[in-house]
């Protein structure tokens, strides 16, 4: 009897081994699909995901740039242009890169003539995930437009300044420069607005015995043209990007139609006139 208990000890305990064995085994494999499972979740192509770009606010610039600038300050800034709608620069691609120029002599015979010069050029810089986004590209090139027009050959007398109300920043730039015997008073806005850049340049001289323009009135006339073509980028939005009526103007327009002894069905239920058709193509 003394014998076969330690015996009896003994088998237990080895039969005891294998049970511990597969119970450590079952927890291992556990561990290791939670494990796998997380990390899959985490990353599941193993790729790590770059950040996005800033999406650009113009997608094109405007339709006519010669446009850009009303008739009627082209016409109040340079009288006796040669062509009076201006002339288009040439470029490859319209909605990344254009300009206008407008160029005349006022002749007034023996009391002198005046020359005045005009021209506006565009630059839209679209998001790219290597450059940056196009706000930020705009923005050096806008750097670069300033220390360009700083930096004219020939220049004199050069002082910058800020121009409120320009886009989103501008810089005014103006100097003396004299050319075919004559002085030259120069005025040059550069503004960015978004992701596009704007570069205005007006410049003037008296010819013959007349007074060269004062610099005040050249900048007046640079910094007007400018804040135009400035408005003019983004101006033409697809209909479809206008704010839509909110209820409340739905419910203000039913009001009106009851006082008036109409109803809504019966105004939805009329057929447009010409004239709205009209109206409606046009817009």
């Amino acid at each position: 009897m003394h014998r076969s208990a330690p015996r009896l000890s003994r088998i237990l305990a080895c039969a005891a081994v294998p049970v511990m064995l597969v119970v450590a085994g079952c927890s291992s494999d556990s561990g290791d699909d939670k494990k796998g499972s997380d990390s899959s979740a985490s990353s599941p192509s193993g790729k790590k995901t770059e950040p996005t770009v800033e999406p650009a606010k113009y997608d094109t610039l405007p339709a006519d740039t010669c446009k850009s600038i009303a008739r009627k300050t082209t016409e109040s800034l340079v009288p006796k242009a040669k062509v009076k709608s201006g002339t288009a620069g040439k470029s490859n691609n319209t909605e990344t890169r254009s300009s206008c120029a407008w160029n005349g002599l006022d002749d007034n015979g023996v009391k002198g003539s005046q020359y005045r010069w005009l021209d506006v050029g565009f630059l839209r810089f679209d998001s790219d995930q290597a450059l940056g986004s196009g706000a930020k590209r705009a923005t050096d090139e806008y750097t670069k437009q300033v220390a360009k027009a700083q930096a004219a050959e020939g220049a004199k007398k050069v002082s910058a300044a800020p121009a409120d109300g320009i886009g989103e920043q501008a810089t005014s730039v103006t100097y003396d420069l004299s050319k075919t015997g004559e002085d030259f008073e120069y005025a040059t806005v550069v503004a960015r607005t978004a992701n596009v850049v704007v570069t205005l340049t007006y410049n003037g001289a008296g010819y013959a015995g007349a007074k060269t323009p004062s610099a005040a009135d050249i900048l007046k006339g640079a910094q007007k043209a400018a804040k135009e073509a400035v408005a003019a980028v983004g101006a033409e939005a697809p209909a479809a990007e206008k704010p839509s009526a909110t209820p409340s103007d739905e419910a203000s327009a039913k009001t009106s139609d009851k006082a008036s002894g109409k109803t809504s069905s019966k105004t939805s239920s009329k057929a447009p006139t010409k004239s709205s058709t009209k109206t409606s193509t046009k817009s």
